[in-house]
């Protein structure tokens, strides 16, 4: 059934024009971080020749930069003024981006004048660049979200938004594959069918072409997207909300209006639905990206597949997420957005299950296509969770998805190390026959493991709609209270709640 909509409010409109400006702002994020989980670990071990667990722990250090500037880029983002007509989030983005493109290409490219040190001195040089680029990442991620509450007040629009966003992320994905496919696959070497050092040229370039690409969509956001701007005082700010109470036939009705209280961090930590969005989000980003950083060692060392597999298995997987994400909004709004992450989630553990099967071959297509739409169906969707989590508290926006990108990295990060420890050759540049079976373990039990994970979280939250954060006061109470907290938005009776539960 569809969600409970708020009725009673004035919502913003959004131009199609600024809704297409605003979707392009995360290309450049977009396309690094293709090749950032896609390429990252096969380009360090079969190119550079960094052993697997020197290779993960340079992985490491990436996601665990990434998850502590999150929380700080959101909560200093929540507390920069705006200034000379521009806002505080796109001033985050703009720090971000130049951060980005200013050391990515050092990441895939061969130590300059060390290449031949020992392993240990490339990674010391290789660090501060991982770092200087997750911070930037960092700061363009979590301003991008935090503009979409800011932007959209109307659940639909918020779906739509990260539909698009999500459809740009696709397109990003999609042109890093099928660039790397042009650079990998049609070069004339019809005795080098697998990677070597000898494609570090190739890589390279890849890099370069994505930050020209990415630059040219953030240009085109920041020309096109109007933040709208806020006062940024740090004291309570009065807003009548409408208040929800039962009536003697147990229909909920309006009653009055409250006032709303500013939800600061401290705020958040006491809300027991920040915790389930967050493992929820945590649950789709390990899905959505354990499977994008080990499928290209599964084709190659599992599947024995060329080289070029690796770019166009994942193109395959990223153009269906691309087409299924078109059917977000309707889904949303037909079964409600628990409903369409169990779907999502469905899709992912039906695509674990194929790979299982030995000797699947070209059949690991299907596989990507089921990825694709579930990997998608449930990115778009938590993330959707999280700005109904977020509701008007538009305030702290910022810093609930930097702790929910905390928990996103992090875990990524630990979990990249422990698959790389654990490996039968970790400590070797060179892989044995334990290897071929390895990486399709990885491939079942880690997205399937984290996706029936994520399936226990999501029955916890059946029974309560998202973005309810207290619970309603009486009158006396009203006249009596410095602070006051609004209930969810707008008037619903019993049998949407009833809805919403299933």
């Amino acid at each position: 059934m569809s969600e409970p909509q708020p009725r009673g409010h004035g919502y913003r409109s959004l131009p199609r024009a600024r809704r297409f400006t605003y979707g392009v702002g995360h290309m450049l994020n977009d396309l690094c971080a293709s090749m950032w989980f896609s390429y990252l670990l096969v380009y360090f071990h079969k190119v550079v020749n960094f052993s697997n667990v020197l290779a993960g722990q340079l992985l490491m250090v990436g996601q665990v930069s990434d998850a502590l500037c999150t929380p700080f880029v959101g909560y200093e983002s929540d507390r920069t003024k705006s200034g000379c007509g521009y806002g505080r989030r796109k001033i985050w983005h703009l720090v971000g981006t130049v951060c980005v493109a200013c050391s990515f290409p050092f990441i895939f490219n061969l130590c300059i004048t060390c290449s031949k040190s020992p392993d240990w001195a490339q990674f010391i040089y290789y660090a501060p660049f991982v770092v200087i680029f997750q911070f930037g990442w960092a700061s363009t991620q979590i301003s991008h979200l935090a503009l979409i509450p800011d932007l959209a007040s109307s659940p639909s629009l918020r779906v739509e938004l990260n539909a698009i966003r999500y459809a740009f992320t696709v397109l990003a994905n999609v042109a890093v594959y099928a660039i790397a496919w042009l650079l990998l696959g049609l070069e004339d070497r019809s005795n080098h069918h697998d990677l070597s050092p000898e494609d570090a040229d190739e890589f390279r370039n890849l890099a370069f072409i994505a930050i020209g690409i990415g630059l040219l969509f953030s240009f085109i956001f920041h020309m096109g997207t109007k933040e709208p701007l806020r006062p940024n005082r740090a004291e309570s700010v009065t807003e009548d909300e409408p208040i929800i109470q039962e009536d003697e036939e147990n229909e909920l009705i309006v009653k009055k209006k409250i006032r709303r209280k500013k939800m600061s961090w401290k705020c958040w930590l006491k809300e027991v639905q920040f915790y389930q969005v967050a493992l929820l989000y945590m649950c789709t980003r390990l899905m959505v990206n354990m499977s994008q950083v080990y499928m290209p060692l599964y084709l190659t060392d599992t599947l024995n597949l060329d080289k070029a597999y690796i770019a166009t298995i994942p193109l395959v997987t990223y153009l269906s997420g691309f087409l299924s994400s078109f059917a977000m909004k309707a889904v949303n709004k037909a079964v409600g957005r628990k409903m369409t992450f169990f779907l999502g989630v469905m899709c992912v553990l039906f695509a674990c299950d194929w790979m299982w099967v030995p000797n699947i071959g070209l059949q690991v297509y299907g596989a990507a296509v089921l990825l694709g739409v579930g990997g998608s169906t449930v990115l778009v969707t938590s993330l959707s969770m999280t700005a109904d989590l977020i509701g008007e508290n538009l305030e702290s926006g910022a810093f609930v998805y930097g702790a929910m990108s905390f928990t996103d990295k992090l875990s990524n990060g630990l979990a990249v190390t422990l698959v790389q420890t654990l490996h039968p050759c970790s400590d070797e540049n060179v892989c044995c026959d334990a290897c071929q079976s390895y990486y399709q373990e990885v491939m079942v039990f880690v997205p399937g493991g984290v996706g029936l994970l994520a399936l226990l979280v999501l029955a916890t939250m059946i029974f309560k709609p998202i973005g309810i954060k207290t619970e309603v006061i009486t009158e006396r109470q009203l006249d009596n209270s410095a602070e006051h907290v609004a209930v969810d938005y707008g008037a619903v009776n019993s049998t949407q709640v009833e809805q919403e539960q299933h």
